[in-house]
């Protein structure tokens, strides 16, 4: 269910533009948080405190983001708190699948999730610094929107690097370079190491 609703909310974001869509992303990012905290190992008062300040915050983010009287520093602010939540996400999913003790099917899928939830993660970090940054993000004034925000993003992250879209300065760069490295790293360690464990159902009867 996770992997499926981050592959359509990217795919609806590399559709279509504008606030209501950056709304509505904000609005599914806390759903996918929502699900990764589906299957945490916490107890239920702080699941529920957490759903509550999941719900409460992005209802914040949320007018932020559509409200034209906030302008770009409100749509900067929504940005972050969709990096921060998605985050979370990621540190729920991955602890949760390294506390199995068998790799399975859901284990994969939890890693290619978290894996895709990392390039969501940064494409709001960048939109993030280009809102509240005041200048363009891209060099050569190329587009800012979600849509590039998220090309930019994941072919960094896979470091395809066509080199069509760069960081305009040094902290667009250096973030740039952090998610090269986390990328390459995450691939390498965790998913190479679960891919790697796993057996089918017929192996583990065996």
């Amino acid at each position: 269910m996770l992997l499926i609703l981050l592959v359509g909310t990217y795919l609806m974001n590399a559709f279509r533009n504008g606030r209501i869509i950056d709304g509505l992303q904000i609005v599914l990012f806390a759903g996918v948080t929502v699900l990764a905290l589906r299957n945490s190992s916490a107890s239920r008062r702080t699941l529920r405190l957490v759903v509550v300040g999941l719900i409460v915050g992005t209802a914040i983010m949320l007018f932020l983001s559509l409200s034209l009287s906030a302008g770009m520093q409100g749509t900067g602010v929504a940005n972050i708190w969709a990096g921060l939540i998605l985050l979370f996400a990621v540190v729920v999913i991955v602890r949760r699948v390294l506390s199995f003790s068998t790799v399975s099917i859901q284990s994969i899928y939890g890693v290619l999730s978290a894996y895709l939830i990392i390039g969501l993660m940064f494409a709001s970090f960048y939109a993030a610094i280009d809102h509240l940054g005041g200048g363009h993000f891209f060099a050569n004034s190329q587009p800012d929107n979600t849509q590039t925000y998220q090309y930019f993003s994941f072919t960094t992250l896979t470091t395809l690097g066509y080199g069509d879209f760069t960081a305009a300065d040094s902290g667009g760069r250096a973030i740039a370079v952090l998610e090269a490295l986390t990328g390459q790293i995450f691939l390498a360690t965790l998913v190479a190491r679960l891919v790697a464990a796993y057996r089918g159902p017929a192996e583990r009867q065996r």
